[in-house]
This record gives structure tokens, sequence and C-alpha cells, in this order.
């Protein structure tokens, strides 16, 4: 069994020091079912290669070692010593346990960033499943290349043969490469050499974190991992699709004299938020319209029961969320004019899907900040990349608001599961990145009280698809006062 990992671009020596494993020597690991070797196939500034090969002795695995009370694990007539399964996870995490975690005393920063990686699994065993080697490694942002050949070269009649010689390459850290081949080799084999126990759902689990509740092939990766020991896969599963109950923002804290002249008066953040997003889609002209991420359907709902809105289709990740959106919005009660509008799927803004293309317009509405900032371009390349929508309306907290909120200590995030805020500038450029990479124009939204200094607590772009003509818009900006529109309209600029 050969694994090969490959570092690629600058300084690619540094590849010893993420994986612990020195280049100007061979290691040798000793395994409860054979040995682990780490060597060095190509160390130089530009390209690096690591290998990790296994040496396992079939006699052990079929009569079971010398003084062991059990027997073996496979017949006598078996492919376990050469091809990639289980056992090579195994390695891996025996071997490049430290690397997988992510941790690098003397590179962390080059542990926590992204690099040009490639991975060769030679004699993975898929069995006439070569399909869904891309379909599974793909979503994941890798290049596959599969190498396959005949069975035998003096019998072309046999046909191919099951094994193929697997290349995936991508721009990710070196702890995901790691965690996605841990976890995924066993998928093609689905014969663990080991016993399962409960305590093998934790396991995957946590090197399924970060990217297996939103791969599209979950369920199958799951099922195929556990040997379709359906009990641990359901268990599995329903873990990956609970979602956290969703918690109201923090509203600032203000003078008691002006909260009680005021409260009659006050709007709600969230709902200021929608309004002005439901207004922003009306004006855009837009007559079906794609919410993305769209939790218990708070927007779809506002947005339904337009008479200009003639298809709207609500997505999230979570099915335990949509489940609730469905609730939320009666559906079942639903009048049949509505109900004939309304299309809800389970589709994570990480993978394309066809489903997310022909809509007039795209709403993501304080969904990015629960990505890893990483992820952010894997977005962008499916929703302004392939799904093309002629507008889309993005909104996300302002950091720098944070300040007016009195029970956030500093640096402290506005909910639990936000991975990042941004301030006005860092939006700001992300949003004039957006415009030069997918040729589109924006328009910035204002939303709720405004500070002096810091702006208001929710920052939101408008963007449009093709050029437009700015001159009836002031400065460029939407401007929000208690969730309404006070500028130009946008349908008169949107030419």
């Amino acid at each position: 069994m050969l694994m090969t990992i490959t570092m690629k671009g600058k300084n690619t020596r540094e590849l010893g020091y993420l994986l612990h494993k020195n280049p100007s020597r061979a290691q040798c690991f000793d395994l409860s079912f054979g040995k682990a070797y780490v060597f060095y196939t190509e160390v130089t500034d530009e390209r690096t290669t690591a290998a990790l090969m296994l040496d396992l002795n079939p006699i052990d695995l079929t009569r079971g070692k010398l003084g062991s009370k059990d027997g073996g694990l496979f017949d006598y007539v078996n492919d376990r010593p050469y091809v990639s399964s289980s056992f090579m996870s195994t390695a891996i995490n025996r071997v490049f346990g430290t690397a997988m975690s992510g941790k690098c005393a003397k590179r962390q920063e080059l542990a926590d960033s992204a690099l040009d990686l490639e991975a060769t699994v030679c004699n993975l065993p898929v069995r006439g499943d070569k399909e869904l080697v891309k379909a599974v490694f793909e979503p994941l942002g890798y290049d596959v290349d599969i190498r396959e050949s005949v069975l035998d070269e003096k019998f072309e009649q046999w046909g191919g043969s099951c094994y193929i010689d697997l290349t995936i390459s991508g721009h990710l850290r070196l702890c995901e490469l790691l965690n996605h081949m841990y976890v995924l080799i066993p998928v093609f084999d689905k014969q663990k050499h080991y016993y399962m126990s409960e305590a093998e759902i934790d396991k995957l689990l946590r090197h399924g974190d970060g990217w297996l509740s939103d791969h599209p092939m979950k369920n199958i990766i799951v099922r195929r991992y556990f040997d379709m020991k359906r009990s641990y896969a359901n268990k599995v599963i329903e873990r990956l699709l609970e979602s956290e109950e969703e918690t109201e923002e923090t509203e600032p804290q203000t003078d008691t004299a002006q909260s009680e002249e005021s409260s009659e008066k006050r709007i709600p953040l969230n709902t200021q938020r929608l309004e002005a997003v439901k207004n922003a889609v009306l004006e855009s002209g837009a007559s079906s319209v794609l919410d993305i991420g769209c939790g218990e359907g708070r927007l779809t709902s506002m947005l339904l029961r337009e008479q200009q809105i003639r298809k709207i289709t609500a997505a999230d990740v979570s099915v335990s969320v949509l489940e609730r959106a469905k609730r939320k919005l009666n559906i079942d009660r639903m009048p049949p004019y509505l109900r004939d509008k309304l299309t809800l799927i389970q589709a994570s803004l990480m993978y394309k899907d066809k489903r997310f293309e022909g809509f007039d317009a795209a709403c993501v509405i304080e969904v990015i900040e629960h990505m890893d900032e990483a992820r952010i371009p894997l977005f962008e390349k499916v929703l302004f990349g392939a799904a093309k929508p002629k507008t889309v309306i993005v909104t996300t907290p302002n950091k720098e608001y944070n300040d007016n909120y009195p029970t956030l200590e500093n640096g402290t995030l506005r909910h639990k599961d936000h991975r990042f805020e941004w301030t006005r500038e860092q939006f700001k450029a992300w949003c004039e990145h957006i415009c030069t990479e997918y040729g589109c124009t924006v328009r910035y939204m204002e939303i709720g009280e405004k500070d002096e200094n810091c702006g208001t607590p929710t920052q939101g772009a408008a963007f449009q698809m093709g050029e437009l003509k700015m001159e009836n818009l002031s400065n460029g900006e939407l401007k929000m006062e208690n969730g309404k529109l006070r500028s130009a309209s946008l349908r008169s600029a949107f030419l």
C-alpha cells in the first residue's frame, strides 16, 4: 500500500515540519498489523513529496499472529496487503496524527494556511464505483485524476481492474487533506479490519468536523464508512443534521428614559433587515428568488406574499431547520396559489448545484459569517461564478458596531456560531473583489440604527450583474431607516 503527499509552490521543503517527519531520513513505525515506512521521494524548493508505505504480512492476516488466541481477519485468498483500505487510514492516524490535528509549533502559520497539495493513493478498490470517486472528492474542491488498468495484460478479455490509482489536488490546509483521506479511503473498501464500537461515531464526527455535514454525499459516506452498520450510521447522520437553536442577536443597550420613550416605535434589527432585503428584491424587479440559508423561512414568508414574486426556492443545509421552516410556513394549510410558488431544498453554498441557476435574485442574509473565511472563495464560485443570478443581496454584521453591545467583551463575536465578522472596510474590500472578479457592480446598504463612529449594526450589498447607470443613486449607497429604503429607486438604477 502506498500513499504520497506532494506540496508544490515555494519553500516546499517545509512539508517536513508540517508532517513532523525529517526529509533527510527514512522512518519505520511498528503497527499491530505490520510496519509503516515514511520517506521522501523528492525534496526541492518547488516540489516536495512524502510517501507512506505499508508492509503487511499476509500470513498474519489469515492465520492470526503467533501467540494470539484470535483467528485471522481474512480468508487465505485476499487482497488486504496490497490495497488502500482501513489499514491505510489507521496508519495515517498513527504516523501523521499531529499533522491531522493542524498543530505545528515551528510553522503554525504555515499549518493554518491553504497550500497547493496533491495526494496519490495506489490501488484504491472501487469495485464498479469509479463515478463515486469524483462525487465524493470533487465537492471538497479537489481536481480528481483516475488512472485505470486492465485486470491482466495477458488476458484483455478479463476486462478492467477494480482497483485505481487516485490522484487529488487542491488548495487547502494539510490537516484538511489528511482528515479527508482518513475518512474517505475506507468508504470505497467497506471492510474495516477492526471491531467497530460506538466510539467510532465520535471518531468519525471529529475527523469530519467542518466538512462532512455540508457534503452532498454525506449519507453514502457515513453508511459505507460503517460497513452498513445502520444503527451507527443513523446516529451520525442525526447528529450531523442537528442544528443549534437559533437565537436572536443581542440588541444594543440604550438609556432607560430613551428606551421608555421609544419602546413603542422600536423595530427589532432582524425585522428591519428582512424588510430592507425584501424591498431591495422588489426594487430590482425580480420575479424569481433564491433564499440561501433560509433558516426558518421568515424572508421566504415575506416574499411569498408579494404579487411580483412568482417563484421562490428556499435552501438550507440542515434538514431539521427545513422541517421547522415547513411548520412555520404552514405549508400543509397554505393556499394552492402560494404553495405552487414555493420550493424547499436541502443544499449547501459550498457546492455547485444546478438548482441554484436561473433566478432573478439570490438572497444570502446573515449567512457568510457562519462560514470559515478560507471557504468564502468556494461560495463565490458557486453563487457568482456558476449560479449567476441577476441580482445578489448579501448582509452580514458590522464588527465595528459591536462596541455598542455592553454585554459583549472586547473581541467577542455576536453569535457563538460566527466564524468571523467584518469591519466596514473589510466588507467593502470583499465587495470590490467580487465586482472585479465577476463583472458586476455593487450598492451598499446600511441597516439599523446608525452610530456616528461605528456605522450601522448590519451592513449589506446589492450586486447587479452587468453594467449599471449610477446617476440615480446618491453616493452609491442605500440607506435604511426603520427598515425602509430612503434613496432613489433601485429599479431606476438597474438599467
